[in-house]
């Protein structure tokens, strides 16, 4: 795999899904971090009882920790909440609002985007969306290995 540049830096690739059993239900995440090298490392999780909105999240915060120093990140994922959340700068103003979305009512997850605002300050970050389910590669490994997660959450139910 050719190394990958953004803004002329060399970037780690990072594929993230989230992945749940009932919404709420048991859930898993998974990250592959993919390094310039072609070097990967696969990083999984999961929850009892949670949201496919937290493990889609919890995949890019985990993936954004532990993704190597010096290089710029580039992270796909399926899922519009996240890719839109920091794109489109809802969650920096949920943020900046206190946690509150237009209406007043709380933003969901807070925890999380907070976690994931913190690492983009540190970082350079972009975001790309792909289509699930698909057939992209590693968009197709990642949600099978959130799913097996979920699923072994599911049979400690």
């Amino acid at each position: 795999m050719p190394a990958e540049f953004v803004n002329n830096r060399k970037t780690v690739t990072v594929y993230t899904d989230g992945a749940c059993r009932g919404n709420p239900g048991p859930g898993g995440w998974a990250a592959v971090i993919v390094a310039p090298s072609g070097d990967e490392k696969v990083l999984a999780g999961g929850e009892k009882s949670t949201t496919n909105n937290r493990m889609e999240l919890s995949a890019a915060l985990y993936a954004l920790r532990s993704a190597p120093e010096g290089y710029a990140i580039k992270i796909v994922s399926d899922s519009k909440y996240l890719v839109d959340g920091i794109g489109k700068g809802w969650a920096a103003g949920w943020k900046k609002n206190g946690w509150k979305k237009n209406g007043g009512k709380p933003a969901l997850n807070s925890d999380l985007w907070d976690g994931i605002l913190n690492l983009l300050s540190e970082r350079e970050v972009s975001f790309e969306w792909v289509e699930g389910h698909a057939g992209h590669a590693y968009n197709e490994r990642c949600d099978m290995i959130a799913t097996s997660f979920a699923d072994v959450w599911k049979q400690t139910l």
